[in-house]
C-alpha cells in the first residue's frame, strides 16, 4: 500500500512550459562577437559582457565546497527562525487520515487566505469563459486549446483538494467523470501530457481515493505509450491520443531531452497502481539507454534523436529550458524509490559536480551565484532561465535528505538570485530570461535583453522558496515569498483572471499577454499555498514527491 516544459518563441500559442525553440549558430556567433569584437565598448546594461570573471568552475584544481569556496553573503547576519515544528529532521510524514484532517481546515492564516482568494478570482474566469477548456484568454473573455482536454481543470484539481476547495472539487471531478474524453485526433506532446495530465490525475487519485481519477490516468497513459514508436528506447516528443501513433516534432527531427527523462514518476506511479509494469518498463528504457550515453562530466546536451537514440552533436548545455528537468528527475526518482535508486543518485550527484566545474558563476559586483549555458556544448554564455531556479529547490532537499554536503549552501545562495530576478525589476516580476554581468567595475548584476522582458506566471521561484523555508526554518523566504505574490496581483490581475505580461521593465505598460497558464493554477498558487503554511505536515516533503508540474506523487515505502 502506498503512504503515501530560436530561444523561446516568445509568442508562441500555446506556451509550452519547460521548452524554447533554439538558433544555437546564431546562438554561438552573438556571444563570439561578443567576445571578439576588440572594437567597440560594450555598455554593460544593454549587451552581453565581452569578457568573464576567471571563477572557481575554470579553476578545477583550486574547487572546494561551495561553503569554503563560495561562502554565503549573508553570514553574519542573524537568520529569523521560524516556528519550532519546521525544526525536525526527516521523517514520514502523518497518517493519511491526520493529513485528510489537516486538508479539511483550509487555510489558517491571511497570506494562505489571500492565495486561495487569488485561486478562487481566476477559477471563477476560467469556470465563466473557459469551462472545459485548456486555457482562459481573460482580455476577450474566452478560451483558447493546445490539447482539447480542459488543462487548466485537470492542471488544477490537486490544488483545490489542498486548499480545501471540496464544491470546486467535486465539480471538476464530476466534469472529469462524465466529459472528459482522451478519444479524439489531437497531437500532444508526451512529456507536457504526461506532467500536466497524467500527473494531475494521479495526484487527484491518490490525495481524494476517487477511482474514476485513477480510470483516466490509464486511459492516457495507454494513448501515451504511443510515443514509443520510434525503434529506439527514446520516445518521439509527440503522439496522437486517438491513433496512439508518435511522431517527431514539426520543426525538426529531434525530441528535447527533458522531454524524454521527464517522464519516468509518472509512467512508475501508475504501474504501481494498476499492477501493470508496462508503464514503468517503457521509461526505464529510456533511462537505462540515457545511462549509457557520453555526457560533459555528468552534463547532458539538450537534444537527442528519437529514431538513432544519440544525442545531437555540439548541441547546447543547459539548465534550463529543454534539459531542465533531466537533472530533477534523477533526483525525485532516487526520493520516489525512497531513496533506494542508487544509480539515480549517483546521476544526480555527477550532474551536480559537472555543473560546478562547468556552469557555474558568480556575478559582478555582488557575487551572486547563478548557472550559465554552454553553447555548442562549448562557449560559455552568462544565460539563466528563470525556469533554472527550480535548482534551488532541489539542492535543498537534497540536502534535507543526507545527499551532497555543499547542497543547501547551493539551494540558498541560487534562490538568493532567484528573488534578485524579481527585486531588481521596477514591477519586482522576473524575467523570462537573464544575462548576467562578469566584467569588474560594472554597478548592475542582471542585465535583461528586450525579447526576454516577459513574465508568465512561473512557479519555480516560489517553489524554491517553499523547499527552502521548509528546510532551513528561515523566515525570509516567506517575506521573500509573499513580495512576489504581491506583485503578481499587482500587475497580472485583470479584470476576469489573470495574466502573463510582456514587459516586467515597464511597470506603466506590462502588456497583457491575454493567456492564464494552467500551471497559474495548478503550480503557482499551490507553491505559495503551501510555502504560507505554518505546517509543514501538509503535504509533508518526506511523503511526497512533486512531479515536475507540482503534482504530489506519494514516496514509497517499499
Amino acid at each position: 500500500m502506498l503512504i503515501l516544459g530560436l530561444i523561446s518563441a516568445i509568442y508562441l500559442i500555446p506556451t509550452i512550459k519547460k521548452e524554447y525553440f533554439s538558433l544555437e549558430e546564431s546562438q554561438i556567433q552573438n556571444v563570439k562577437d561578443n567576445i571578439n569584437n576588440k572594437e567597440n565598448e560594450i555598455s554593460v546594461k544593454e549587451k552581453e559582457p565581452k569578457k568573464f570573471k576567471k571563477s572557481v568552475a575554470n579553476r578545477p584544481e583550486e574547487v572546494k565546497t561551495v561553503k569554503e569556496k563560495l561562502p554565503e553573503r549573508n553570514a553574519g547576519e542573524n537568520v529569523r527562525i521560524a516556528p519550532p515544528i519546521l525544526q525536525k529532521r526527516r521523517g514520514r510524514g502523518l497518517s493519511d487520515e491526520k493529513e485528510q484532517e489537516l486538508i479539511k481546515k483550509g487555510p489558517q492564516n491571511e497570506k494562505q487566505r489571500a492565495v486561495v482568494n487569488a485561486f478562487k478570482y481566476s477559477w471563477k474566469a476560467y469556470k465563466t469563459f473557459a469551462w472545459g477548456h485548456d486555457e482562459l484568454r481573460p482580455l476577450t473573455k474566452s478560451s483558447s486549446e493546445w490539447f482539447g482536454v480542459g488543462l487548466t481543470l485537470i492542471d488544477s484539481l490537486d490544488t483545490m483538494y489542498i486548499m480545501g476547495l471540496h464544491d470546486e472539487f467535486n465539480e471538476a471531478k464530476n466534469w472529469v467523470a462524465k466529459e472528459l474524453t482522451f478519444d479524439k485526433n489531437r497531437d500532444v506532446n508526451f512529456f507536457e501530457a504526461t506532467i500536466r495530465i497524467l500527473g494531475g490525475l494521479l495526484s487527484a487519485y491518490h490525495l481524494s481515493k476517487e477511482h474514476v481519477f485513477l480510470e483516466k490516468a490509464t486511459d492516457i497513459g495507454d494513448r501515451l505509450l504511443g510515443a514509443f514508436s520510434s525503434g529506439s528506447a527514446i520516445p518521439y516528443s509527440d503522439v496522437n491520443l486517438k491513433t496512439r501513433i508518435g511522431h517527431a516534432p514539426r520543426w525538426g527531427p529531434d525530441s528535447s531531452v527533458s522531454e524524454v527523462t521527464t517522464v519516468q514518476l509518472e509512467m512508475k506511479d501508475l504501474s504501481k497502481l494498476t499492477g501493470d509494469n508496462k508503464y514503468a518498463t517503457a521509461v526505464e528504457k529510456i533511462s537505462n539507454h540515457i545511462l549509457q550515453l557520453g555526457k560533459k562530466d555528468g552534463l547532458v546536451p539538450m537534444f537527442i534523436n528519437a529514431r538513432t537514440g544519440q544525442f545531437r552533436s555540439m548541441s547546447t548545455i543547459t539548465l534550463g529550458a529543454r534539459a531542465d528537468s533531466y537533472y530533477e528527475y534523477l533526483f525525485k526518482q532516487w526520493l520516489q524509490s525512497n531513496r533506494k535508486n542508487e544509480v539515480m543518485k549517483n546521476e544526480y550527484l555527477q550532474a551536480v559536480e559537472g555543473m560546478k566545474k562547468h556552469l557555474m558563476r558568480e556575478t559582478v559586483p555582488n557575487r551572486y551565484l547563478y548557472f550559465g549555458e554552454l553553447l555548442g556544448s562549448r562557449t560559455f554564455s552568462p544565460k539563466m532561465d528563470h525556469l533554472v531556479c527550480f535548482l534551488a529547490g532541489t539542492f535543498a532537499l537534497a540536502a534535507h535528505n543526507n545527499i551532497g554536503k555543499d547542497h543547501l549552501d547551493l539551494g540558498k545562495r541560487l534562490g538568493e538570485t532567484c528573488y534578485k530576478m524579481y527585486e531588481t525589476m521596477p514591477t519586482h516580476l522576473s524575467p523570462e530570461i537573464a544575462y548576467f554581468n562578469q566584467v569588474e567595475g560594472a554597478t548592475e548584476d542582471i542585465i535583461v535583453k528586450p525579447a526576454d522582458t516577459h513574465n508568465l506566471q512561473r512557479p519555480e521561484t516560489v517553489e524554491s522558496l517553499m523547499y527552502l523555508y521548509r528546510i532551513t526554518g528561515d523566515a525570509k523566504y516567506r517575506e521573500w515569498g509573499w513580495k512576489i505574490f504581491e506583485a503578481f496581483e499587482k500587475y497580472t490581475k485583470v479584470e476576469n483572471g489573470y495574466s502573463s505580461i510582456d514587459n516586467v521593465k515597464n511597470p506603466s505598460n506590462v502588456g497583457y499577454r491575454n493567456k492564464m497558464e494552467s500551471f497559474w493554477t495548478g503550480e503557482t498558487l499551490k507553491y505559495l499555498y503551501l510555502l504560507f503554511s505554518d505546517d509543514v505536515e501538509l503535504m509533508s516533503i518526506d511523503k511526497w514527491v512533486f512531479n515536475s508540474e507540482a503534482h504530489p506523487l506519494p514516496i514509497w515505502n517499499d
